[in-house]
């Protein structure tokens, strides 16, 4: 699938018409140069899956972790969403079964041992959660075969080209 992304909204929407498809243990690999868009449609990912979290990139603190939840967001200097106990899901209240949500970014990697040294592959073990991952091109021989390619081109300032590979 290719997409002509002229606007913010009609990334969201592609978020949107995404989140219907992905599946728990899907591991979802955005490649793109910087401002491509890949942290935006993560945020929109996020929020169409009903996490309602505040999504950063997470290229220098390398991971971030999204729980499943009705109003929380991640914590300063911490990886993870931070909810309290009232806002916390229970287990049939999953979306799609989705629990977690990492959002890996590792631009400032050089080495697939760093990527071994992040847990990287303990992560893509975890089968109740979604991982999207941003700079990917070090750790494809960690990732699933069954990975979805998401590749982002600016055009110009607000146009977007989006090619889905594997969904």
């Amino acid at each position: 699938m290719e997409i002509l992304s002229k606007s913010t909204a009609e990334t969201q929407k592609l978020a949107q018409t995404l989140a219907k498809k992905v599946k728990p243990g899907m591991v979802l690999a955005l490649f793109g140069d910087l401002g491509s868009g890949k942290t935006t449609f993560t945020a929109f990912l996020v929020k169409a899956l009903g996490f309602d979290c505040r999504v950063q990139s997470p290229t220098f603190v390398i991971h971030r972790r999204y729980l499943c939840s009705t109003g929380a967001s991640p914590t300063r200097g911490s990886r993870t969403s931070s909810p309290d106990s009232s806002n916390l899901r229970l287990p049939n209240e999953f979306p799609l079964g989705i629990q977690i949500i990492h959002h890996v970014d590792l631009y400032r990697l050089t080495s697939k041992e760093e990527v071994l040294d992040i847990g990287l592959p303990e992560i893509l073990q975890e089968s109740h959660s979604l991982v999207l991952l941003e700079w990917p091109e070090l750790a494809m021989d960690f990732l699933p075969q069954d990975v979805v390619k998401l590749y982002f081109t600016t055009i110009d300032e607000t146009t977007r080209r989006i090619i889905v590979e594997g969904m």
